[in-house]
């Protein structure tokens, strides 16, 4: 039998064991966390959440089932998007169950969780999947390759680096399909939290004339002057930026530099663009923003 001392030192090499163990199965999930954003887009390029979406509220469908909602001509796609959506389903992206057939064979059963529903189209048609497009896009990922050289030798982000000096604001103005990917991406961003903050924010019930800075498609500043119609709204933005923003009542769009000069207003509304001058001008690599 073995000594109380012998027992504690087992049970302590035991729980030291696990703790590495852990610890090694967290490195190993970093080195390949790649894989889950990529994962994340194509199950959303594929239509997985909206196929889950369609079923029906708490639906559970097995990979097959979703397979046989995608046009395909591949044999194994089944087997890949049930691959695909285990990965999700590890970090809790994904509702998984196990299940049998009437043959006794054990199925994986997928459903929405809270969440990738904000994977899906909400009552104003907008999601988080235009931000996820928008980061794997070829333009922002090769940026990426430039960020050991930015911090080592300087001059300039990660994206001026790799695009011959260009900054991401100018080449979005050469670059229509990006620029488009960008606007629709920064529209259904707003969409979900200026919403949220009309709910609770009074503040603009006083204003007569209000600048959106920054504004994008106008997207912020309709959502506002629906809620207070007597507001004219100017959305002030790049000229690439507003020829693609569609027509709101009470919305005025007007191209310019909000370096160079503003719109007069009784109040201006900036969200991200002072924050992104200050993180240009810094040299600071935060969030996807040490893209730009």
């Amino acid at each position: 039998m073995a000594s109380t001392t012998e027992e504690t030192t087992i049970t302590s090499f035991d729980n030291h064991d696990v703790v590495e163990q852990q610890h090694y199965a967290y490195a190993m999930e970093l080195a390949t966390l790649s894989a889950m954003p990529m994962t994340l887009q194509t199950a959303f390029e594929l239509g997985v959440f909206e196929i889950l979406s369609k079923a029906g509220n708490g639906a559970e469908l097995s990979s097959t089932e979703i397979t046989a909602n995608i046009t395909t001509t591949n044999p194994e796609a089944s087997l890949m998007i049930d691959r695909m959506l285990r990965l999700l389903a590890s970090h809790a992206i994904m509702g998984c169950s196990l299940a049998s057939d009437e043959d006794g064979n054990v199925k994986r059963l997928y459903s929405l969780t809270s969440v990738s529903k904000y994977y899906v189209r909400n009552e104003d048609g907008v999601s988080l999947d235009p931000l996820l497009t928008l980061l794997q896009d070829k333009v922002l990922l090769h940026t990426w390759s430039e960020l050991k050289n930015a911090v080592i030798e300087g001059g300039g982000t990660t994206f001026t680096r790799a695009y011959g000096g260009i900054h991401a604001f100018e080449y979005l103005g050469k670059d229509s399909r990006f620029n488009q990917v960008f606007n629709i991406a920064m529209m259904n961003h707003s969409t979900m939290p200026i919403k949220k903050i009309l709910k609770v924010y009074k503040g603009f019930a006083k204003i007569k004339q209000l600048v959106d800075v920054g504004g994008g498609l106008g997207i912020t500043l309709q959502l506002i002057t629906s809620m207070y119609p007597y507001i004219k709204g100017i959305n002030y933005d790049l000229p690439h930026v507003i020829r693609d923003a569609p027509p709101y009542p009470g919305v005025e769009h007007v191209g310019g530099d909000m370096f160079e000069k503003i719109p007069n207003g009784d109040a201006v509304f900036m969200k991200v663009g002072l924050v992104l001058f200050v993180l240009f001008s810094c040299n600071h690599f935060c969030f996807f923003l040490c893209c730009f």
